[in-house]
């Protein structure tokens, strides 16, 4: 059996060494750690886990929150936070929450019988007790996508808004006067979309028309099918659509093609996360592109932080986003 002794033998460094790296400790060089964590690959070395975390005090579980219908962008950014958890010495534990008071009471209850070290949700609560709860047992915790400001919590994310209005913008500036929305309000991310939607309208001279919006359920591929069949059942007219995710996107562009109008000759399509799929799909997908890698990345670090310091001082990022033109997105014809 593979012991601590083992690993520092291969690895070059001393007992203490391999310890703090398999502990999570930040003060070992990037080199030393790359050595250990190859050492720890290739011969299959597991820890004691039972007794590091009697000796530290600690569970090494972190706890992460997501929505029961979570998307393909909260997917990847759900395995990038995995992977620097695991680098990191920290196990997971997952918590699917149903929308609404019910099932989040039900996802705290769940919470409530485990030791955690710390929480990170990729999913908005909304009942109080949830927070009150974290905030009562001093658990460190990171919101990731979203910032709530009437909650004691780091927060990691990107400008919603200002993403929302370069989206619109460039429908605007190829010439677009008629767009519709695909969206819903639940949650803070597709209130700010739609006020970046509402702002770059305005700053264009063009009036909001809420005939132009379709709110739907969830932010899924069928649930953009369903938001453009509603659009085209008003009988509307109109040459642009920026959907608040790419899924909702896709979906849209699915059914537009399935009445017969192509994109972008008839409709350009405008999205939002940049998922995997978005840059094979035929037409590729213009869409934002939100930082997933240095998201995961930035949440464990910033967990770890605070399991470590024991201060919790919360910060509030926001990232930079990119705009990402391809094919879904063109001129209007006769313009």
């Amino acid at each position: 059996m593979v012991s601590i002794k083992d690993i520092a033998e291969i690895s070059g460094v001393s007992v203490s060494t391999v310890s703090r790296v398999i502990n999570g400790k930040d003060c070992v060089s990037p080199e030393k750690r790359a050595k250990i964590m190859q050492a720890v690959k290739s011969t299959g070395y597991v820890p004691n886990r039972a007794a590091r975390d009697m000796v530290l005090k600690q569970t090494f579980k972190v706890a992460i929150i997501i929505p029961e219908g979570f998307n393909m962008f909260q997917r990847q950014l759900f395995s990038d936070i995995e992977r620097h958890l695991h680098q990191f010495g920290y196990r997971s534990s997952l918590y699917f929450s149903a929308v609404g008071p019910v099932g989040e009471a039900d996802c705290l209850r769940r919470l409530k019988g485990e030791r955690l070290d710390g929480v990170i949700f990729l999913h908005e609560i909304a009942i109080p007790e949830f927070h009150e709860f974290l905030d009562k047992n001093n658990i460190p915790t990171v919101l990731v996508t979203f910032e709530k400001e009437e909650l004691e919590a780091t927060s990691i994310h990107i400008s919603e808004g200002e993403a929302a209005v370069a989206a619109v913008e460039h429908l605007i500036n190829l010439g677009h006067r008629d767009i519709c929305l695909i969206g819903s309000n639940k949650y803070s991310f597709g209130i700010q979309r739609l006020q970046g939607y509402k702002d770059a309208l305005a700053k264009a001279g063009i009036a909001y028309d809420e005939a132009r919006v379709a709110f739907v359920e969830t932010y899924g591929v069928q649930y953009g099918i369903e938001g453009m069949k509603k659009l085209m059942d008003r009988n509307i007219r109109f040459t642009a659509l920026f959907a608040i995710t790419d899924e909702l996107a896709l979906g849209a562009i699915r059914h537009l093609k399935d009445r017969g109008f192509s994109v972008p000759g008839d409709v350009s399509v405008v999205g939002f996360d940049d998922i995997e799929i978005s840059s094979y799909t035929i037409p590729s997908l213009t869409t934002i592109r939100q930082p997933v890698t240095e998201m995961g990345q930035t949440s464990v670090a910033l967990l770890h932080s605070l399991i470590a310091s024991k201060n919790h001082m919360n910060v509030n990022i926001a990232l930079p986003f990119t705009f990402v033109k391809r094919e879904s997105t063109a001129r209007p014809r006769n313009t």
